[in-house]
């Protein structure tokens, strides 16, 4: 924008999440179609020039890796075509809790007595506590990705109603086993009763074993929100495009983040047109031009006009809401879909290259 003063104002741009070296963790989110999966790749090939190991992960049960890069992308980790330190993987936190399941099942069936026992009952938890089961399945994909050997991991998440419950599940987990801890005093003995109802031998030695493999859980779960909340592990970029729903939706996911303790501050403004452009700029030129223009020409320039005074006034409002502590980035509405990876290491030159808001 001609005018737009930005000197005083945060570097629009990702280049801060590139430079900061000790970040494990980047969530991607934001409203559906906005272009989150876009965004996370285009991340990921740009951190794939500064870090060794470099993987993508799907957490949005509409999985588009696969059609961002061209190839097919598995619940395992696959490497990308043209890189030797990128991969990604698409992964199904509801499938993954139906193995979970099943597992429990199995070993109930052909461990040993104790063991039995102790997989049914938690079998039985986890499919009787409101959340427990995606937070359990959470945290069954957070040891799988601890354990692979990668420096930096940038999550696609779903839209951000689902997304926001993903965050939540480490607190509420640790909230739910908490409370289990608390009643195991209390009714310690009921507790290793019901456990051997399910199959189980002494109700002491139950009990013990189910809270062991509790505290487990819980260890881990602890291990995953502290990580969360520490800003040189973890951040989250929101993305968003200049129309209302969108810039409104990006400012709940803003404080609900903050609730969580999770630091943020980068937004991704995508689809803006000629970014570098003022609207009153590019009103002046079609004022003086129309005349010139056949009919058709000129409507379907007045709709541009009209769809482009709509964005700058949105992306006025984002920098209002986040331009002082935010790093706010533009990324130009293009001719063409943004697929394969020589077009994504083009686009994502935007992110780390800022718009200049002062050219015209």
């Amino acid at each position: 924008m001609a005018e737009f003063d930005d000197s005083d104002l945060p570097e629009p741009s990702l280049k801060n999440i590139i430079d900061q070296e000790t970040l494990q963790w980047v969530f991607v989110g934001g409203k559906g179609g906005v272009g989150k999966t876009t965004t996370s790749c285009c991340l990921g090939v740009q951190l794939a020039k500064f870090r060794k190991k470099v993987l993508i992960v799907s957490t949005d049960p509409a999985h588009n890796l696969s059609d961002a890069f061209c190839q097919k992308i598995g619940r395992e980790p696959t490497p990308i075509n043209g890189f030797d330190n990128l991969s990604a993987m698409e992964i199904d936190a509801n499938d993954d809790m139906e193995k979970m399941q099943q597992q429990m099942v199995e070993s109930a069936n052909a461990g040993s007595e104790d063991e039995s026992g102790i997989s049914a009952l938690m079998a039985e938890l986890t499919s009787s506590i409101p959340g427990i089961d995606e937070a359990m399945s959470f945290s069954e994909l957070m040891k799988q990705v601890q354990s692979l050997d990668y420096d930096v991991v940038v999550f696609d998440t779903a839209p951000t109603g689902h997304t926001l419950r993903l965050l939540s599940f480490p607190t509420i987990l640790e909230k739910a086993l908490g409370k289990l801890m608390e009643l195991k005093d209390r009714f310690g003995g009921i507790i290793g009763q019901a456990s051997a109802m399910f199959g189980g031998g002494n109700p002491g030695q139950m009990q013990d074993m189910m809270l062991g493999r509790l505290e487990e859980t819980r260890a881990v779960i602890n291990k995953v929100n502290d990580a969360f909340q520490d800003p040189d592990l973890t951040t989250f970029v929101c993305v968003c495009i200049p129309e209302f729903l969108s810039i409104f939706e990006t400012e709940r996911l803003v404080q609900e983040l903050s609730k969580f303790g999770i630091d943020s501050h980068n937004v991704v403004v995508n689809q803006v047109l000629f970014p570098e452009k003022d609207a009153e700029e590019l009103g002046e030129w079609l004022d003086a031009n129309t005349a010139s223009l056949p009919k058709e020409a000129q409507d379907i320039c007045a709709k541009m006009m009209a769809r482009k005074k709509m964005q700058d006034k949105y992306i006025g409002q984002c920098f209002d809401l986040y331009g002082d502590d935010f790093n706010v980035t533009l990324m130009p509405l293009l001719d063409y879909e943004v697929r394969g990876v020589d077009k994504l290491k083009a686009f994502s030159e935007n992110l780390i290259n800022p718009v200049d808001l002062e050219e015209s």
